[in-house]
């Protein structure tokens, strides 16, 4: 039940995402922080220092905890994931945190402090026209940033099976501070909206994957085996046709001694 309800919501924000792209909205809200002279507030040290640099230390620190909850469960109680179940979903967040950049490394997309109108010289572009480079730096799609957080969705796989609500509470924590990351960068020029929501979606994607691989890897309960083993028949004495006196057949000594009598 769980698997189709994860793949119903990755369907509906694919769908929720694709139609984001076609409404233009990311250039209406990014010109709400940049303009011909740039992003005020590209070097702000909150959002430079605090979420930006901030952000790379708490994702760091938060896959330290999970390597050492690997060796020594971090959270008391009586019953929780086993080490392979943990092993198998730190693998899920370090796949996130691997994707995203690899995928960046090869997108032409260039930053919107790059493009003419704010702040930079090159046309903009939409990143999914994929054939088409704007002659900029590029290397700008999806966010790799926003990964810091949303690579951390596996904590939700992790703890549904065990402590639903605690499962819960860190998929809203996730997406929280996910998008706090997100909104830091679109105020600075680092990214459109959208770059961030293609990472949360990337992540969750592949979350939904490792878990429908998990299940399938999962040994299924088997019930015992009967083998039916050959018996041997007794053999069975033969009987008289229906009507027929029975016979029985006289020793040759006793006839003898009967007709010597």
């Amino acid at each position: 039940m769980s698997l189709r309800r994860d793949l119903a919501w990755t369907a509906a924000t694919l769908l929720a995402l694709l139609a984001w792209e076609a409404s233009g909205l990311d250039l209406a809200l990014i010109h709400h922080y940049g303009g011909e002279a740039g992003f005020a507030l590209r070097d702000h040290a909150l959002l430079r220092d605090g979420v930006h640099e901030g952000g790379r230390w708490l994702s760091a620190a938060l896959l330290l905890a999970l390597a050492v909850d690997l060796v020594r469960p971090l959270l008391p109680g009586p019953t929780g994931p086993a080490r392979g179940e943990r092993a198998w979903w730190l693998g899920a967040t370090l796949g996130g945190i691997v994707l995203v950049p690899l995928l960046k490394r090869f997108s032409s997309t260039s930053c919107p402090w790059d493009v003419a109108g704010l702040g930079g010289s090159v046309p903009y572009v939409p990143h999914w026209l994929l054939q088409v480079a704007d002659g900029g730096p590029g290397h700008c799609f999806p966010s790799g940033h926003a990964v810091a957080a949303f690579a951390f969705f596996s904590l939700h796989f992790l703890w549904r099976p065990w402590r639903p609500a605690l499962a819960r509470a860190l998929l809203a924590g996730v997406l929280i501070v996910g998008l706090v990351f997100a909104w830091g960068q679109m105020a600075r020029g680092a990214h459109y909206a959208s770059h961030s929501l293609w990472s949360a979606w990337l992540c969750w994607a592949l979350n939904v994957a490792a878990a429908a691989l998990r299940e399938r890897l999962k040994p299924r309960a088997t019930l015992p085996t009967t083998h039916a083993w050959p018996t041997t028949a007794t053999p069975q004495a033969p009987t008289a046709p229906s009507g027929a006196t029975a016979v029985i057949a006289e020793p040759p000594q006793a006839r003898r001694a009967r007709s010597a009598g």
